[in-house]
């Protein structure tokens, strides 16, 4: 069952024998070096303790004055390189080398210095054991190789770096069949999970007991990890089993995640109703409902120029009136025009960085393409779009409806059948306030012409009587343009702050 599952992570979280179970601790520094005191610190008088703390004249003393050998394994079969590089003293870790320390020398559980750079994420120091001839894919007796390191501890940055420049594999598997992404979903880096997903590691791989990423994710109960994967994945991930026949929500509901449970079975439900999001709204966005949307406005076009302006009244409209009726005529035309265009033009979308996606199988690696962007190398791993495969600009979304990126993305409008985005906003707001601009003018010129017909009586109720059976179009008119004026000048509104 999950207990027994997640038993085997525990036991096998220790990124090296120096590290304690658990993940996330660090590797113990050697006895003297900064645990017991400065003054027990000088009575430790050896190498490993001065590449520790980078102390150059210690090890200057230590090796060319006195003899001692930086090959050579501490008591407890640690390298200096080792200590070195875990606490990324470059310059020490530099001396150690050109003094006849193997850059790829292992400890007894096969881990190399590279593996302890990793634990902190120090880059410098690990481009120096790279330049120098370190193996990046060098396994350790678990089969963790430095990017399993890396992602145990979630150093994103370390990780990009060495995917990118010394192209470390990413998505390479451990003893227990798991990989990168495994672990990143297990301890919960969700930025980790991101930049994997974006390298194109494999999400449906299946460890010896099983359990996917997801399943990682919902056995330790990290919303924001479950949330990353399911946004990136497909149904068949919500509902693969591991080899006990749980799901990951049935795994979260074990381990007591009531909230991952809930949310994870409220994903598995909208993909089973082909929605892109929760409620009402999440279903109309589905919908491309412009054609409707044209359809009303000449509607109301019509009635008006026929009932109104044409209509059959006792009394003639003075030219300025006249002048101002067909205003709104001319606003509602050029409105519909700028409706066309908003909904006909590209928002923004940025291309994807895929293949072709009928081709592609989903365990085949992604050309490593954009690593260069200056967004990855500032650490923005919020901006990696894990769907489209590319780094975002800023103020760029991913629309869910349209499954593409869209620059300076504000929402998607059903009623447009369109994301509005940074190269149709314009056209948008100009429609927005064109048609608000008609509606007030219709709907005035709609109420003076009913209220200055003759025939009508004085009172109020006897007016809207009248006006009801001898103007009904009039009426029907000033209602549905009654409706419609508080949506559009709400978002007309919202889109003016914007602006």
């Amino acid at each position: 069952m999950a207990s027994s599952e997640i038993e085997v992570v525990d036991d096998t979280a220790t990124v090296s024998a120096a590290a304690a179970t658990g993940g996330g601790a660090e590797p113990a520094v050697p006895s003297g070096a900064g645990q017991e005191g400065e003054e027990e610190e000088a009575l430790k008088d050896d190498v490993y303790t001065g590449a520790a703390y980078g102390d150059l004249e210690k090890l200057h003393r230590l090796v060319e004055r006195e003899g001692r050998s930086v090959a050579e394994p501490d008591a407890l079969g640690y390298h200096a390189l080792q200590w070195a590089a875990l606490n990324n003293h470059v310059a020490a870790a530099q001396y150690i080398l050109e003094h006849g320390a193997d850059v790829n020398a292992i400890d007894h559980t096969g881990q190399t210095a590279l593996h302890w750079s990793a634990v902190r994420g120090h880059i410098q120091v690990a481009e120096l054991l790279l330049k120098e001839g370190a193996t990046v894919d060098a396994a350790d007796l678990y089969g963790y190789q430095t990017t399993h390191v890396a992602a145990q501890y979630g150093q994103t940055a370390f990780l990009y770096h060495i995917v990118a420049k010394w192209n470390a594999d990413h998505d390479v598997p451990d003893n227990d069949g798991r990989s990168p992404l495994h672990w990143a979903a297990y301890k919960g880096f969700a930025d980790t999970i991101r930049l994997l997903l974006f390298l194109g590691a494999y999400r449906a791989r299946q460890d010896k007991e099983g359990c996917t990423s997801l399943h990682w994710a919902a056995i330790r109960g990290n919303l924001e990890s479950c949330t990353v994967l399911v946004q990136a994945g497909k149904m068949e991930d919500l509902t693969v089993q591991d080899k006990t026949g749980l799901t990951p929500a049935q795994l979260a509901a074990d381990k007591n995640h009531q909230h991952i449970a809930f949310f994870l079975g409220n994903a598995r439900r909208v993909h089973e109703r082909g929605c892109g999001g929760n409620g009402y709204f999440g279903k109309l966005s589905k919908f491309r409902l412009a054609p409707l949307l044209w359809c009303i406005i000449i509607v109301l076009i019509f009635v008006y120029v026929h009932s109104i302006i044409l209509g059959d009244y006792n009394t003639n409209m003075t030219v300025p009136f006249g002048l101002f009726s067909w205003l709104g005529v001319f606003l509602a035309t050029a409105g519909l025009a700028m409706f066309y265009r908003c909904s006909r033009k590209d928002p923004g979308y940025i291309s994807k960085n895929i293949r072709d996606s009928q081709n592609q199988r989903d365990d085949e690696p992604l050309l490593k393409r954009g690593l260069d962007n200056p967004e990855l190398l500032d650490g923005n791993w919020s901006q990696l779009c894990i769907t489209c495969k590319i780094v975002r600009p800023v103020r760029s979304k991913h629309c869910s409806t349209c499954d593409r990126c869209v620059e300076q993305f504000d929402h998607h409008c059903p009623w447009v059948s369109n994301c509005i985005g940074k190269r149709n906003k314009w056209e948008f707001f100009m429609f927005l306030l064109l048609e608000v601009s008609a509606m007030i003018i219709t709907g005035v010129t709609a109420i003076i012409r009913s209220v200055q017909d003759p025939a009508s009586p004085a009172s109020f109720s006897g007016w809207l009587g009248y006006t009801a059976i001898n103007h009904s179009w009039v009426v029907s008119f000033v209602i549905m343009d009654f409706l419609l004026f508080f949506g559009v000048i709400t978002l007309t509104v919202i889109q003016a702050s914007q602006v």
